[in-house]
C-alpha cells in the first residue's frame, strides 16, 4: 500500500513539473515529511535529487517543442547554482519546524504574487537582458539551497514578471534551471543526513511518467488557467503547513 502511495505522489509530481515548470517541489517535502515521515532536512536533500531528475525529462520534452529559451536558462541556472551551493549550509541551523515555517510563508507569499499580479502584455522572447536575468537567478537560487526546493514555483514567476519571457517559454526554460539548481543545492546538503535511495527512486520512475504526460498537457491547457489554479493550491498547502508547524512551536 505504502508502494502505491509513493508511486501516485511521484506521479503527481511528475505532472507538476512537465505541466507548469514548478510544484514539484512543493509537493515532494511536505509530501516526504507527512506521508513518508521523513525529518524536514532528510526530506530537503531527497526532495532536489527527484526534482532534479524530473525536470530533465520534462526539459527535454518542451526542448522538442520549441519552448525552452537556452541562453536565458543557462544565465539564470549558472548563477542560481552557485548561490544554491553556497546557501545549502544555512538550513542545518534552523529547527525543523521553523524551517518548515519559512517554507510556507515563502508558498504564501509567491501564490499571493502569483494571482494578484497580472501576467505583462509586452513579453519578449529574449527577455529584458543579462542584468535582470542574473539578479533574479541568484535570488531564485539562494531560496533553492536554503530550503531545499528546486524553484520552479519560483523561477517560473520571476521568468515571466522579471525576465519577461512569455509563459509557455518560461515553463520550458524553467526546468533547466531546477535541475541545475537542485544538483547544486544537493551537492551542498551531501554532508546532511542519509537518503533513503529506495523512496528516491520510487518517487523518480514515477515522477519521470508524469513529467512526459504533463509536458503534453501544456499544450492543451491555457497557461494562464494554469497559473491561477496552481496559485490558490500553493496557497492553500501554505496555510496548511503554517497551522501545523506553528502549533507545534506552541505559537497558536
Amino acid at each position: 500500500m505504502n508502494l502505491i502511495v509513493d508511486l501516485l505522489l511521484g506521479f503527481a509530481i511528475g505532472i507538476s513539473l512537465g505541466l507548469l515548470g514548478g510544484g514539484g517541489s512543493i509537493l515532494t517535502v511536505p509530501a516526504l515529511v507527512y506521508v513518508v515521515g521523513q525529518t524536514p532536512q532528510a526530506a530537503v536533500t531527497a526532495s532536489l535529487m527527484i526534482v532534479g531528475a524530473n525536470s530533465m525529462v520534462g526539459a527535454f520534452m518542451h526542448r522538442s517543442q520549441g519552448t525552452l529559451n537556452w541562453k536565458i536558462a543557462l544565465i539564470f541556472g549558472g548563477v542560481g547554482m552557485a548561490a544554491a551551493y553556497l546557501a545549502a549550509g544555512w538550513s542545518k541551523v534552523l529547527p525543523s519546524d521553523a524551517l518548515m515555517v519559512l517554507f510556507a510563508l515563502l508558498m504564501l507569499a509567491v501564490g499571493l504574487f502569483m494571482i494578484l499580479k497580472p501576467t505583462p502584455s509586452a513579453e519578449n522572447p529574449q527577455g529584458r537582458g543579462w542584468l535582470m536575468t542574473t539578479i533574479s537567478g541568484v535570488v531564485v537560487g539562494l531560496l533553492t539551497g536554503f530550503l531545499g526546493v528546486g524553484g520552479g514555483f519560483l523561477i517560473v514567476p520571476a521568468l515571466v514578471m522579471l525576465v519577461g519571457l512569455p509563459i509557455r517559454q518560461a515553463v520550458g526554460t524553467s526546468l533547466i534551471v531546477i535541475a541545475m539548481n537542485s544538483l547544486a543545492g544537493f551537492l551542498g546538503h551531501l554532508q546532511g543526513p542519509p537518503v533513503d535511495l529506495q523512496i528516491v527512486v520510487t518517487f523518480v520512475t514515477a515522477g519521470l511518467t508524469g513529467a512526459l504526460v504533463g509536458a503534453r498537457l501544456a499544450k492543451l491547457v491555457h497557461p494562464e488557467h494554469l497559473r491561477k489554479g496552481f496559485a490558490f493550491f500553493v496557497i492553500g498547502l501554505a496555510v496548511f503547513l503554517l497551522y501545523d508547524n506553528m502549533h507545534r512551536m506552541g505559537v497558536i
